[in-house]
């Protein structure tokens, strides 16, 4: 794992590719930022921003959500996925702010996580952005990142937040989280675009993994081979059968015998069908 110096070193270079970093949901306050990454779980930021328009519209605060109807608002949300476990988190969390906290979101990591739907990563990511609380979020992305530069070493995203915030000053932690999610979506994905990374020489899985794997003649990417789409070896087995047929026809002896079938057919057509009778309805069963 990389000395604090080195992480912090490297995410100079990343937050420098990606300057603008920041939560690609859309919000006005810290209950809407807390409905929309509750409904960001296992869906894409831009998909709760299609949902969050009209629903912010029918449910503008706590209060308004706690009298929610599960049924109605299951319909706002549908399109999320796990539309009804949410609604039930949604309407569950927005009761206990308005009988613990006034209807208002709270600016504790323990708070946040007490109320229903609501685990480490969200509650970060609301202290962060919304609260002006120092936050260290770790999604999937930020769990795959951060282990493959070398940033941290564990699978559990607790362990991670914990080893990215002790490298780290705390004004830092919520743009590091950022950043190292926009550069697990759109570089470091489960497939690596490494010949478009910023700390590609400071990396631990290209050390270690792909300049082990060698390197297709005239391949632009740093290790391994990779064929262009469109050659024999890149498209599927289906398709290559497919191929082969259309290209090798079978022969007259090969295709004799079905013509005769196919003849005999024609000349009885209720032969051969089972469950028909001889006069071609279907046979009661």
């Amino acid at each position: 794992m990389k000395s604090h110096a080195e992480a912090r070193h490297i995410l100079d270079k990343l937050e420098a590719q990606y300057p603008d970093a920041d939560t690609e949901l859309r919000y006005r306050n810290p209950y809407e930022l807390l409905v929309a990454t509750i409904l960001s779980a296992q869906s894409t930021d831009q998909r709760v921003n299609m949902v969050t328009s009209r629903l912010f519209a029918a449910y503008p605060d706590a209060a308004a959500l706690a009298r929610a109807n599960p049924r109605v608002l299951e319909r706002y949300i549908h399109s999320t996925g796990f539309f009804r476990a949410k609604a039930k988190a949604l309407i569950g969390m927005a009761k206990v702010l308005v009988a613990e906290h006034g209807g208002e979101v709270p600016a504790s990591l323990d708070a946040l996580t007490k109320l229903p739907g609501v685990g480490r990563k969200t509650a970060n990511v609301v202290l962060g952005h919304a609260l002006g609380v120092p936050g260290l979020a770790v999604d999937r992305h930020v769990l795959r990142v951060a282990n493959r530069i070398g940033l941290a070493a564990s699978d559990d995203p607790e362990v991670v937040e914990r080893q990215l915030c002790a490298a780290l000053p705390p004004d830092r932690w919520t743009k590091a989280s950022d950043t190292l999610i926009l550069h697990g979506r759109r570089v470091c994905r489960p497939k690596p675009l490494c010949d478009r990374c910023a700390v590609q020489a400071d990396c631990e899985y290209v050390h270690t993994v792909i300049a082990r794997q060698p390197a297709a003649a005239g391949d632009g990417a740093i290790g391994g081979s990779r064929r262009a789409p469109g050659s024999r070896a890149h498209r599927p087995r289906a398709a290559r059968r497919a191929s082969a047929v259309k290209t090798s026809p079978p022969t007259d002896g090969a295709t004799a015998a079905p013509r005769r079938r196919a003849a005999s057919r024609a000349a009885s057509p209720a032969a051969g069908r089972r469950g028909t009778t001889s006069q071609g309805r279907v046979r009661r069963r």
